[in-house]
Order: C-alpha cells, then structure tokens, then sequence
C-alpha cells in the first residue's frame, strides 16, 4: 500500500529545517547504503549521528506523533530516527530494494523495516528530476510531493530516484516497524479504520459504528506483533 501524507510540516517548519541543513555537514550518501545499493546510489546525507539530524529528526517524530493519517497507515511500533539526503547536478539512486534490517546507531537496538518513509523537504518547482519511482503489482507510481509531505509505501517495493537535472531536491527518509508485518493486513486495516471515521463524521449516531469498530480493534489484536 502507497499512501501520501500532506502537509506533514507546517510551511514554518519546513523553512527552520532547510535553513539548519543548507549549514549543516554534508557526507556521501554511499556510507549507509547496503552491498547491492552501493553501485547505484549517487547522492549525499547528513551524517546519522550528526547533532543536526538529531535536532531535526525529533521534529519530525513530532510531527509524525500528530498525524492521525500516518499513524492510521502505518501503524508504527518503532521508526528509525529521520536522515536527511540531497540530489543535484545529475545525481539518482538507481533501483533498488531497502535493507530488512537496521541497527540504530545509538542504542543498537534493530529495527525490521517494513515501511520506507520519504519526506519531501524542496517543491517540486524548485528542481527537474528526483521523482521517486516505486514498483508494485499494479506497475510504477511516480511521486514528486509538495515540501512538508511525506509518501509512505512497503520497504520490499522496487524503487529508485530519477536524476536531478536542475536545482537541488532534498528530503528526509526513514523507515518503521509496524505492529502490522502484512502489507495487506495493515492496508485492510486503513481502509477499514477510513471507513469507521467517515461514517462517524456523516452519521455520528449510526448503530454500525460499535460493531465495526469492534472489528477493527479484533482484527488489530489478533493480528499485530509486540
């Protein structure tokens, strides 16, 4: 399941973090790819420890924590703190599958990574290029979001970033472990969880509500893991 977050940050929010990242250390983006992402990726970061991305990262956990939607889609147990990249003067990140495992450099605590995460930090008018490419079943969905929205989608989807031929595309990404392994389960669960809220808003009285809301919290017991 792909599912678009908007608005995620406010427009004041997005400006305090490309202001603390344009003055920020960057490094080559190779350093956390994985053996087979490597030889495709061309891109640059701040570094995972940086105090920065440490500062930044927090306000997006925030953000996330206040976000009914996200937390309605993913379902999150544990997210990886945020990482910030940047594209520019041709740089891409050819096709590619997100490493399952993740080791939080802190703590050393690993994470399973069922969801990719990436927030768009630059409109899209600012650049040319750096669509994000994923691959599913029903064939390439190209995304290119509004500064301060965030696309959320299985981390074992086929994806790549297309070239940034003009200006600059920076974003956060990051990746969760959701209470829900099953893409289809947690997709039913979102469909189901929209259903409940948009019959509660049309009709806050209908006698379906109780009984689909039990649903919905029985189908979450049985199936997640914690």
């Amino acid at each position: 399941m792909l599912s678009t977050i908007p608005n995620l940050l406010t427009p004041e929010e997005v400006t305090h973090l490309r202001t603390r990242l344009t003055a920020a250390e960057w490094v080559d983006g190779k350093v956390t790819a994985g053996y087979q992402a490597q030889s495709v990726k061309r891109n640059t970061q701040i570094p995972e420890n940086s105090p920065v991305s440490r500062e930044l990262g927090d306000i997006i956990l925030g953000a996330l924590a206040r976000a009914p939607l996200f937390m309605s889609a993913a379902l999150p147990l544990r997210v990886f703190p945020p990482m910030f990249n940047s594209y520019a003067g041709g740089q891409t990140f050819g096709a590619h599958v997100d490493t399952a495992i993740r080791q939080f450099v802190s703590t050393g605590q690993r994470i399973r990574t069922d969801l990719s995460a990436t927030l768009f930090l630059t409109d899209p008018a600012d650049y040319d290029g750096g669509e994000l490419d994923i691959h599913d079943t029903y064939g390439v969905h190209s995304v290119k979001l509004p500064a301060g929205s965030l696309v959320l989608y299985p981390a074992s989807s086929l994806h790549s970033v297309r070239p940034v031929t003009r200006g600059a595309r920076v974003s956060s990404f990051f990746w969760l472990q959701s209470m829900i392994r099953d893409d289809a389960q947690r997709s039913i669960l979102f469909e189901l969880d929209n259903a409940i809220q948009r019959l509660a808003a049309d009709n806050p009285s209908h006698p379906s509500s109780l009984p689909l809301t039990g649903v919905y919290h029985n189908l979450l017991r049985q199936w997640s893991e914690m």
